[in-house]
């Protein structure tokens, strides 16, 4: 018994320290402050559908994450506290598969200032022309294709201006001198060695705005855009070059938004709900089951502390959906504490002392609790890998929420019992845990 005391008193410490924690950073501005979603904070969802039809599939998973980390990166430099910037795909059993990139905007409740905000982000490509040839009905006509080949804005570095005459720039104006990055400069190199003599376009948002003829390789990773550019036209260039070139292009598929007073609304709706739901269940199990049920809502308590904490420090994301995964998650940790008392029940209906009775019911109810958690699991893993962002939300702090109910139930709960069970329940130990049913006491105990 003595090593569940010592155990039972440095899990106690533990959970008063994670509760300290989750309370002293509750506060507005602390780095482990809840992290909230849209749809409590307030603010903008953009929904872009990402353009893969000229992406090679191999390529298409390495686009998208570059797209996402171009408009993570554009978006920051508008200063938007706290973006979130994240890709979506859709289920594999789809008919068409998707690409989407989703971006929350907290604070911004106005969806044309958030548009504007995001800006205009250039899409860049290099294409290499080939004469097509059609036969029709009475000629054959010839005409000029520009093919992609793989260098995108994805591989830019950096964009600067330039001026004055150069080889590349035989107007003189201004001109925008683009740098790619390792693998940008490889691929650059390769693309001007095996297609010396012929044109190679360089395309902006789908328009060729130069067209040079390739004469040499160009090693370095460099390469002059020198379209007819006005300076302000070339600055604007070059801004926007620098704020992330897409490697894919991108359309505005759909866009909400949620104003403070609603997220404000649904976070005091979700804190009700989570209270009086939590009231009821501590109510049920103290009246039920006396003693168990008290060491049930300690461990239960250390579970939402343990919760908490982890979705502080990872951080989670707190969306509505994501609430609801936690409060039903605590039910999994309440039914899991439910299936170990009334195994005990049972065996203390049979005679059994206290902690007799209390070894053989953790023992029983765990292959139940062992078997129901596992399939809790599954469902969430499943429902985070072919569910939209909303679903994932729910899967991933539910998931969370089943293997806290885990430990709390199985370890916690256990360590806590053991550490204040006598062995023989007589007197007053008889009626706080006789689990709410009267306990048949076996003759050795009559006197």
């Amino acid at each position: 018994m003595t090593r569940y005391r010592i155990a039972a008193v440095i899990v106690l410490l533990i959970g008063v320290a994670l509760g300290w924690f989750v309370w002293s950073t509750s506060i507005a501005g602390s780095p482990y402050a809840f992290k909230l979603g849209l749809d409590l904070a307030g603010g903008t969802e953009l929904v872009y559908k990402a353009d893969m039809s000229e992406t090679p599939k191999s390529e298409r998973a390495g686009a998208l994450n570059a797209l996402r980390n171009v408009i993570e990166r554009r978006v920051n430099l508008f200063g938007v506290a706290q973006p979130l910037v994240q890709t979506e795909h859709s289920s594999i059993f789809a008919a068409t598969q998707e690409n989407r990139l989703i971006v929350d905007l907290p604070g911004v409740t106005n969806v044309q200032a958030a548009v504007a905000a995001l800006g205009k982000t250039p899409t860049l490509n290099f294409r290499l022309a080939t004469t097509t040839r059609a036969v029709g009905s009475n000629a054959t006509s010839t005409g000029i294709t520009f093919l992609p080949t793989g260098l995108t804005g994805r591989y830019l570095k950096r964009a600067s201006l330039q001026f004055g005459s150069s080889q590349s720039n035989a107007l003189g104006g201004p001109a925008v001198l683009i740098t790619f990055d390792s693998a940008g400069a490889k691929l650059f190199e390769k693309i001007t060695k095996d297609h010396v003599g012929q044109v190679l376009g360089i395309f902006l948002d789908g328009k060729p705005i130069s067209t040079p003829v390739i004469k040499e390789a160009i090693p370095g990773g460099t390469a002059t855009i020198s379209g007819q550019f006005t300076l302000s036209e070339a600055r604007s260039l070059v801004q926007n070059l620098n704020f992330g070139a897409l490697p894919v292009p991108i359309s505005l598929e759909s866009s909400s938004s949620v104003g403070p007073t609603l997220g404000s609304a649904a976070i005091k709706d979700g804190m009700t709900a989570g209270l009086v739901g939590l009231a009821f269940i501590v109510l049920f199990m103290l009246l039920w089951y006396r003693l168990p049920g008290l060491i049930a809502v300690t461990a239960l308590t250390i579970y939402l502390a343990l919760i908490f904490s982890v979705i502080k420090i990872i951080p989670i994301t707190l969306t509505a959906s994501g609430i609801a995964g936690i409060i039903l998650s605590v039910g999994m940790a309440v039914d899991a504490n439910v299936l170990i008392f009334e195994r005990i029940k049972e065996e203390l209906r049979m005679g059994k002392g206290a902690r007799e009775a209390s070894h053989i019911g953790f023992a029983r109810a765990w292959p139940a609790i062992r078997d129901g958690h596992v399939t809790m699991l599954i469902s969430s893993v499943v429902l985070y890998w072919l569910g939209t962002s909303m679903v994932q939300g729910f899967a991933l702090t539910f998931a969370l929420g089943v293997l806290a109910s885990l430990i709390s139930a199985v370890s916690i709960s256990r360590i806590f019992l053991f550490a204040i069970l006598p062995e023989r329940n007589v007197g007053i130990w008889r009626f706080l845990t006789s689990c709410g049913l009267h306990v048949r006491v076996p003759l050795s105990d009559k006197n």
